[in-house]
């Protein structure tokens, strides 16, 4: 894989003879129907440096597929500057640090304040032509890594990864109480809360939910569990919801019943994201700084545990 420009460069080496250009897209580099529909209808897709647009040629060792991933795009995203706490970029990805009490992105039109907004300003002032994509969301809350995809072919690998489970995010939480085990799973599914708006719970209708979950430290003094997990899954509140649901609410979480005088807001902080890059296959182990607050409780716990 080499960029030339605008452009993506996939040399074909293939353990067979050849392969239909569509075959090609979909099997060797991971492109989606849609993303090929795409490029065919703007003219992005080239063989040997000739466009194709209806032809479907075979391809074969030595040729080359070019793709215009770097197309400039539209994006409904206000831009709006503010300073990023960036962890990794380059030309396909990029992972933030995303400070609690912010948004990931706008529940409606024009709306400001949040995460998109401010990566859509970095790649306007940096002469980006690329559009917001999020490829797992933080609760406003909630601090820590999340990552964003810079073009189509990078989103549709990388939610691809993360339907199956190739994309690791370790959070950290402080937690009331003890937990009965030092170690384990939570596999409780999670609906809404007919009661509440917001709310979700542990629901025998509700979405399949798995949680991993270690004890780093036990602070006997204070009562709290410092708490390192791990998602299976990505149900809207679940660590929240599941630990709320074994009798550890994390501190701070009013929603789910943690105390609101012991944190600020849900002790809830995504420590760490393990990322296979889609397009070079470097294995990416990223680390998020933990904020001011949480470091009261970080003295008590080795990081290279996390």
């Amino acid at each position: 894989m080499k960029i030339r420009g605008e452009w993506v460069e996939f040399p074909v080496s293939l353990s067979g003879e050849s392969l239909h250009l569509n075959e090609f897209l979909q099997k060797e580099i991971g492109a989606s129907k849609a993303n090929i529909s795409e490029w065919r209808n703007t003219h992005s897709i080239k063989v040997n440096e000739e466009v194709i647009s209806n032809q479907n040629p075979l391809v074969t060792n030595g040729d080359s597929v070019l793709l215009h991933v770097f197309r400039e795009e539209e994006d409904e995203i206000v831009p709006e500057y503010r300073e990023l706490a960036i962890l990794f970029e380059d030309e396909h990805l990029i992972v933030l640090n995303k400070p609690e009490g912010m948004s990931t992105h706008p529940n409606k039109a024009q709306e400001t304040g949040t995460l998109a907004n401010a990566l859509a300003s970095h790649y306007q002032v940096s002469g980006q032509n690329s559009k917001v994509r999020q490829i797992h969301r933080l609760d406003k809350d909630t601090s820590g890594a999340i990552v964003f995809a810079k073009h189509a072919l990078a989103q549709t690998l990388l939610d691809k990864a993360l339907q199956d489970d190739q994309i690791k995010r370790t959070y950290v939480a402080v937690a009331e109480g003890r937990l009965h085990r030092k170690k384990g799973t939570i596999k409780e599914p999670i609906g809404r809360d007919r009661h509440h708006a917001v709310r979700r719970r542990v629901s025998e209708s509700g979405q399949p939910a798995v949680t991993h979950y270690q004890v780093l430290q036990y602070l006997r003094e204070q009562r709290l569990s410092i708490v390192k997990l791990q998602l299976e899954t990505g149900r809207t509140h679940q660590i929240r919801v599941h630990l709320s649901s074994v009798g550890n609410p994390i501190a701070g979480d009013e929603l789910y019943g943690g105390n609101p005088e012991i944190f600020s807001r849900q002790a809830l902080h995504a420590a760490k994201v393990f990322i296979k890059h889609p397009l070079t296959g470097e294995a990416l182990n990223i680390r998020a700084p933990f904020p001011e607050e949480f470091n009261r409780f970080m003295k008590y716990v080795d990081e290279e545990e996390i």
